[in-house]
């Protein structure tokens, strides 16, 4: 009887990062979950360390040792440009569990391997922000450069928590109309009035990033408030925008393709969100069929190792 070989895939987003450990099969044996490896958030040394924590636990839960791994797969939140992949590269390459071969990736492509087994396809996730990933049988793929706001981005956790900020402000000095989001950015800040509150983010006080994870309740608010749910109409069809951009650059707009979102507010279940994601995907890219991820992302990844393994 041979050896078995395993692999680990780490699905690293803005807030946690998750490693698995997998047998041949994809049968998943040990599971860890550190925090945040964003190395916007946490510099690339950060970011390294926090993969090589979930990685060593992941191992520790499947009872196997840092040098059974013929392969790791890491897609990780924030890796867009070459130059941040090659610093990741340099820290994980000489770990013990990365030498049998690494894959280093964004994670959006956990999301599309998780989702879809489809050799033509695409995928967005929408989290803590937003990227889009397409993908063809020939080898072709397309990726949106997700940089933030310089690259054209807008989105996710970071763009709504800035968007309730700026409708809340003008509802205070009466530029805009009254929204319920005023008064839930002061609950979730403490803040006394959204002047005071705006002065702190310029002085570099305050950071929006601070109530992304209160974003979701934006979401609760649509349902009474219209600035609250032009917000969550805004973020889905920005989902269609995002997902017919890159099939569009692969040449499948016109192509009968699974598109799979994933991401903590891509597949949060809004039937709002979702309608109007699936009406801009259907009006840029009509065979396009928009799927919610049912599955965790780090099963992407855990798929991607094992497809660098096959070879």
């Amino acid at each position: 009887m041979g050896t078995v070989r395993l692999v680990v895939g780490v699905d690293g987003g803005g807030s946690t990062t998750v490693a698995a450990v997998a047998d041949e099969r994809g049968r998943i044996l040990g599971e860890a979950v550190e925090g945040t490896c964003a190395h916007t958030r946490v510099g690339f040394d950060g970011a390294a360390a926090a993969v090589d924590r979930a990685v060593s636990a992941a191992l520790r839960a499947a009872g196997a040792p840092t040098h059974a791994l013929a392969h790791a797969a890491c897609l990780l939140s924030g890796l867009d440009l070459p130059e941040e992949a090659a610093a990741l590269h340099e820290r994980l390459a000489p770990r013990p569990w990365a030498r049998g071969g690494l894959t280093l990736d964004n994670d959006v492509l956990a999301v599309l391997r998780a989702g879809t087994t489809a050799p033509d396809a695409a995928a967005v996730v929408c989290g803590t922000g937003m990227n889009a990933i397409a993908v063809r049988g020939d080898g072709r793929r397309a990726q949106l450069l997700a940089v933030g706001r310089p690259s054209g981005d807008w989105g996710g956790g970071l763009g709504l928590a800035d968007a309730v900020l700026w409708h809340a402000a003008r509802a205070e000095d009466g530029r805009g109309p009254r929204t319920a989001l005023h008064d839930a950015l002061l609950s979730w800040t403490g803040a006394s009035d959204l002047r005071s509150l705006a002065a702190e983010v310029v002085r570099g006080r305050r950071d929006p990033v601070a109530w992304v994870d209160r974003v979701p309740e934006v979401f609760a608010l649509a349902a009474t408030d219209p600035i609250a749910a032009r917000l969550v109409e805004r973020q889905g069809a920005e989902i269609g925008h995002c997902a017919a951009a890159v099939l569009g650059q692969v040449g499948l707009q016109a192509a009968t393709v699974p598109v799979v979102v994933g991401g903590g507010i891509g597949s949060c279940g809004d039937a709002r969100l979702e309608a109007a994601a699936r009406r801009t995907l259907g009006e840029r890219a009509p065979g396009a069929v928009l799927t919610v991820l049912a599955e965790q992302p780090v099963v992407g990844a855990v798929r991607e190792a094992l497809l660098a393994l096959a070879g």
